[in-house]
């Protein structure tokens, strides 16, 4: 079974709806004990860090979620909290990942968000079998994970093609900046590769 952690984050139906798709159980919830029997979880995510992160310490998942030793998914706002902190809302966040979350800074002509389809790069990591470099994959984000150590696919943003990371991963704990539930075939594929896990 797979869950869904329940922390008041957005994109919860996209996401339960891609799992259908696939044919997957899921169930989402905050209780702690499925969390930590569940084979896979994922922490959806659409909002301000701040909130999130809040949300996440409100219902005491926190270290739940950081004393997983099972496969973890963060997509979007929930990858950017498994980071070290955060400029939106200059948050502390899990801590999982080792880098700082930033504002994008448009240049002449860019806009904010960074939204629409964009390609992957640089795949180095076990949810990339079988997708190609260069693939297609949806975006909708002010906030970005700078490259760092755990950085496993790369995207760049507007007409200055500044590079960001758009996967993340240290040992059980993955995490997108992309949104899989919303980039068709492709996506499935990656939520598959997930589940293999």
């Amino acid at each position: 079974m797979i869950a869904i952690i329940d922390y008041d984050a957005g994109n919860i139906c996209s996401v339960s709806n891609a799992l259908n798709r696939l044919g997957a159980e899921w169930k989402l919830t905050s209780d702690p004990e499925e969390i930590r029997k569940a084979s896979h979880v994922i922490l959806p995510g659409v909002g301000h860090a701040a909130h999130v992160v809040g949300s996440l310490r409100k219902h005491g998942l926190e270290d739940v979620v950081k004393k997983l030793r099972h496969p973890v998914l963060g997509i979007c706002a929930g990858m950017q909290i498994m980071c070290s902190s955060s400029e939106e809302g200059d948050v502390p966040c899990l801590d999982i990942f080792d880098c700082r979350v930033r504002l994008l800074e448009p240049g002449p002509g860019e806009k904010v968000p960074h939204m629409g389809w964009d390609s992957l790069h640089n795949l180095e990591s076990k949810l990339f079998k079988e997708i190609r470099e260069g693939e297609m994959f949806y975006f909708v984000h002010s906030y970005y994970a700078p490259l760092c150590y755990d950085t496993t696919a790369t995207c760049r943003f507007g007409a200055s093609r500044s590079m960001f990371s758009a996967a993340l991963r240290y040992e059980n704990f993955y995490g997108v900046q992309f949104h899989p539930e919303k980039s068709g075939e492709a996506g499935e594929k990656l939520l598959n590769n997930f589940l293999s896990l």
